[in-house]
Order: structure tokens, then C-alpha cells, then sequence
């Protein structure tokens, strides 16, 4: 019985995946790898025809290979840019470049990633079962609604000191007494 459960766990952490511990690439950041492997690729050939050093040639071929990495890490894009020549990955690489590192910036966002690490903690506690199962869930539970109360006391801090400018000195004041471990915490909940 206790191998099933351990069983159906792992299956679940399987199917259930990654997302809610490491955001998916979205469909701009593997575009955008795809582009870098292929500037990198145009690079090394470019590099060999154009007879320049040893070092630099090894240097970009060294570059193509990790970049093909990056690639197979996020994935393949549904629809690859075509970028077959150096001039259509000069002129199309900048704007994916760009809308891949605003996607980037957009994640990970901590507060859904603590949301499905409660949630699976949760699920695996339910699974398996019992006393200790009922008290392991029961915390869980508790400390996503304290971070979920965090986030709230943290973002109605922000919107005072935005609204209330005059205010901020003696806001930030009456916090200066606050443990490094809970400035630490703010600043990171802040993101």
C-alpha cells in the first residue's frame, strides 16, 4: 500500500510537470533561442569564409554548439523565425530579442510559483492521508494564506506610499526597525 502511494505521487509530480516551480518558456523566449542558434550558426560560417583567425573560428563554432543548448532547453517554437540569412536575422532579431526579454522580466512570478508549491505540498499531504497527512495539509494551507496576506499588506504599502508621497519618509521610518530576514523577504515579495 505505502509503494502505491509513493507510486501515485511520483506519477503525479510527473504529469503535473515543472510549471508552477519553473515557468515555461513562452513562445517569443523559444523563438528567440531559436534565433540566437541561428545567429551564432551564420557567425561561424561567416567567420570561416571569411578566413579570419584560428581562435575567432573556434570561438564561433564553440558559440553555435552551446547556443544549440539554449534551443533544446526551452524548446522548439511552434513556428521557427525564418532567419536563413545574415540580413533577416539582422533585421528580425531585434524586436524578438526585445518581446523575449520582457517575457522574461514578466517571470517568474514568485507568488504563482509558492501557489503551486503549496498546491502540490497539499495534494501529496491529502495522498497520503492519515493524522499526520490532515496536520501537514492544514499548514500548508495556513502558510498560503499568510503569503497570500504578505502580498496584499506588501502591495497596499506601495500604493500608500505612491498616493501619499509626503508620507514615505515617516513610512520608511517607522520600518526602519525591521530584522534583516524581514527586509530581505520584502524586498523579494516586491520582486
Amino acid at each position: 500500500m505505502k509503494k502505491m502511494r509513493i507510486l501515485i505521487v511520483w506519477g503525479l509530480v510527473y504529469l503535473g510537470g515543472c510549471s508552477g516551480i519553473r515557468p515555461a518558456a513562452s513562445e517569443a523566449q523559444k523563438q528567440n533561442a531559436w534565433a540566437h542558434w541561428r545567429t551564432c550558426d551564420l557567425t561561424e560560417q561567416t567567420a570561416q569564409q571569411e578566413a579570419v583567425s584560428q581562435t575567432l573560428q573556434s570561438l564561433t563554432s564553440l558559440t553555435a554548439q552551446q547556443s544549440e543548448a539554449f534551443v533544446l532547453d526551452y524548446g522548439l517554437p511552434k513556428e521557427p523565425p525564418k532567419m536563413e540569412t545574415v540580413e533577416a536575422v539582422l533585421s528580425g532579431g531585434g524586436p524578438l530579442a526585445r518581446q523575449a526579454s520582457d517575457d522574461a522580466l514578466r517571470q517568474p512570478d514568485v507568488w504563482a510559483m509558492a501557489d503551486g508549491v503549496m498546491e502540490l505540498g497539499i495534494g501529496i499531504a491529502g495522498l497520503l492521508g492519515g493524522v499526520y497527512g490532515l496536520r501537514i495539509a492544514t499548514f500548508l494551507k495556513q502558510a498560503r494564506q499568510k503569503s497570500d496576506a504578505l502580498k496584499e499588506i506588501i502591495e497596499g504599502n506601495e500604493l500608500f506610499k505612491r498616493l501619499c508621497p509626503s508620507a514615505a519618509s515617516d513610512f520608511k521610518q517607522a520600518h526602519a526597525n525591521q530584522s534583516p530576514a524581514t527586509k530581505r523577504l520584502v524586498t523579494e515579495t516586491k520582486g
